[in-house]
């Protein structure tokens, strides 16, 4: 696994980690550690070349995510430990400054428009589709837009989870095992009647919201993901010259058209952002106004008018956080 001259350094060092760390961590630091092994075979041909230089040149040759490289260098710089305490002089590198590279992508009015419309004449043709998502589709939809929900809270609803007299969802199994209530609009809660009443779901409380017709499970991720990808490429929605690591349209956009939105509306009627934003952060279930300000960053060129409103909300909440 590891065959730079301090691969028996590395394979003590992994072997320490690996009683600690679950599968995903381990898979991970397995990964930086074999790439720092990679960079020190070609750079280091004997011990004691761990120097200030020799750092700040695998630092650069870094790439991907700035919280990526964070990590990475984190990894490495507790095995550059792991080694002076051996007795070796090796330079630990400083965790360099992460900032945040996500920018959703948020689809306008005209493309929303589209999406809806391609949902509500969705034609299932190939076999192996589940053939109620014709009618269901429609529905995730416009749950994921009207209420801001995750697809896979969504899937998880079940039919005692539906307040449809008084337009409420319980979500029960919310991101981090976490449960929450979630208003609808009175539109919302009248489709979401028909809909279940069109299925025949009203009078089984523990059936799923959305179920599979191939068994006793939900409509799965996968085949919901699937459809909206189609659906994508049959309008022509695309993020033209996507980055490697930026993400283009997907379900989990509608989310975040929701929560800017939300937050134009409230700036649009005058009410105070320093009360409206916490609000949203419940209602969507966030962990800290922090997360929630993620979900409301946005391209000036498709909001111009709401920029120089939110970027002040943000610089009096976060003192320079607008600045970055």
């Amino acid at each position: 696994m590891f065959e730079s001259i301090y691969s028996q350094e590395l394979r003590d060092y992994f072997s320490l980690r690996a009683r600690t760390l679950g599968e995903s961590g381990l898979k991970h630091e397995a990964c930086y550690l074999s790439r720092f092994d990679s960079f020190l075979r070609a750079r280091a041909k004997s011990r004691g070349q761990i120097s200030e230089r020799l750092m700040s040149e695998w630092v650069s040759t870094l790439r991907g995510k700035s919280s990526s490289i964070e990590n990475e260098v984190i990894v490495i710089r507790q095995f550059l430990s792991f080694l002076k305490l051996g007795g070796e002089n090796a330079f630990i590198p400083a965790i360099p400054k992460v900032r945040d590279d996500y920018v959703p992508y948020l689809f306008d009015d005209r493309e929303l428009g589209m999406l809806f419309e391609s949902a509500d004449n969705l034609r299932i043709a190939s076999p192996r589709s589940d053939p109620l998502l014709a009618v269901e589709f429609p529905v995730i939809l416009r749950l994921l837009l009207s209420c801001g929900l995750r697809i896979g809270e969504t899937l998880a609803i079940r039919i005692r989870h539906v307040d449809l007299e008084n337009g409420i969802l319980r979500l029960m199994k919310a991101k981090n095992r976490k449960q929450r209530i979630v208003p609808m609009s009175g539109g919302m809660a009248s489709i979401l009647l028909r809909y279940c009443m069109a299925m025949g779901l009203m009078g089984n409380r523990e059936g799923w919201l959305f179920p599979s017709s191939a068994g006793s499970g939900p409509a799965s991720h996968a085949s919901v993901k699937g459809l909206f990808k189609r659906l994508l490429g049959e309008n022509g929605i695309r993020l033209a010259s996507r980055r490697k690591h930026e993400r283009g349209p997907c379900l989990h956009c509608m989310r975040h058209v929701f929560a800017f939105k939300s937050f134009a509306k409230a700036e649009g009627e005058g009410r105070s952002l320093d009360e409206a934003i916490p609000f949203l952060s419940v209602y969507l279930g966030h962990d800290s106004l922090d997360e929630t300000m993620k979900y409301l960053k946005f391209s000036s060129e498709m909001f111009p008018g709401a920029v120089s409103a939110f970027g002040e909300y943000i610089d009096g909440v976060l003192p320079g956080a607008g600045n970055g």
